[in-house]
C-alpha cells in the first residue's frame, strides 16, 4: 500500500504539467487558420546578434499629448515600433495627459492590470469590481493606484485650470482598451436601439442624443 501511494505525488505533478493554462492572447481574437497560413501571437524577433542599446530606449513618452478631444485626455504608449526591445516582455508604459477637468472615461483593459502614478496635478481615480463596489482615491504627485485586470476604471483631473500628468505601467505587451460608452453607443454597426433602451432604461430619443454626442 505504501509503495502505491509513493508514486501519487509524481503522478499529480505530471498531470498538472499537462494542464497548464494557455498563454495570454495579445489580440482581441485569433480566428483559427485552417489553411496553414503563418501568423504569430506577437511580433517576430530579430537575430539577437543584431541587437543594440538603441533597441531598448525611447523618448516617445517625453512629448505632451494632444488633449483636444471630447473627453480631454491623451494616451501615449510604448510599443514595438518606438521601443523594439520590449517585445515578448509582457509590459508597456503609458503617458496619460489630462486637460483641466478632463477625464479618461470608464474603460477596461481585458488583458492587463495597471498601476498609475500621478506626476502632476490632482487626480480622482477609481475602479468598479464585479459586485459593483467602487473604489476611489485622490492622487497627489508621487502617489500611485492599481487597477485590477479587466475591471472598469477611470481617471479624472479635478483641477479646473491646470492639466494633469500620469504614468501607467501595464503587464501586457498589448493590453487592449475599451471605453465603456464608446463600446456601447458608438459601435459599427450600431447596437439595436431596443437593446440600449432596455439596458439603460432610456428612451429612443436619449439613445440618439448619446450616439450623436459620442460620434456614433
Amino acid at each position: 500500500m505504501r509503495t502505491r501511494f509513493h508514486y501519487l505525488p509524481l503522478l499529480l505533478f505530471t498531470l498538472l504539467r499537462q494542464t497548464r493554462p494557455d498563454p495570454d492572447p495579445l489580440q482581441d481574437y485569433c480566428v483559427a487558420d485552417n489553411k496553414n497560413e503563418f501568423f504569430i501571437n506577437g511580433v517576430p524577433c530579430i537575430n539577437p546578434d543584431k541587437a543594440s542599446s538603441s533597441n531598448f530606449v525611447t523618448s516617445a513618452l517625453s512629448k505632451v499629448g494632444n488633449t483636444s478631444n471630447q473627453f480631454g485626455f491623451s494616451v501615449t504608449a510604448t510599443n514595438t515600433l518606438n521601443l523594439p526591445g520590449l517585445n515578448t516582455l509582457g509590459l508597456i508604459l503609458v503617458r496619460v495627459d489630462i486637460a483641466a477637468n478632463g477625464i479618461v472615461p470608464p474603460h477596461s483593459h481585458p488583458r492587463a492590470s495597471e498601476v498609475t502614478t500621478c506626476l502632476k496635478g490632482l487626480l480622482l481615480v477609481g475602479f468598479v469590481d464585479t459586485s459593483n463596489r467602487v473604489f476611489t482615491q485622490n492622487l497627489k504627485p508621487g502617489e500611485s493606484f492599481v487597477f485590477p485586470k479587466g475591471l472598469v476604471h477611470f481617471l479624472f483631473n479635478r483641477d479646473s485650470r491646470e492639466p494633469a500628468l500620469a504614468l501607467s505601467g501595464l503587464n501586457s505587451q498589448n493590453p487592449g482598451a475599451q471605453i465603456a460608452s464608446l463600446a456601447t453607443f458608438a459601435t459599427t454597426p450600431p447596437i439595436p436601439d431596443e437593446i440600449l433602451k432596455k439596458a439603460f432604461q432610456i428612451t429612443a430619443r436619449e439613445v440618439e442624443i448619446i450616439r450623436r454626442n459620442l460620434g456614433g
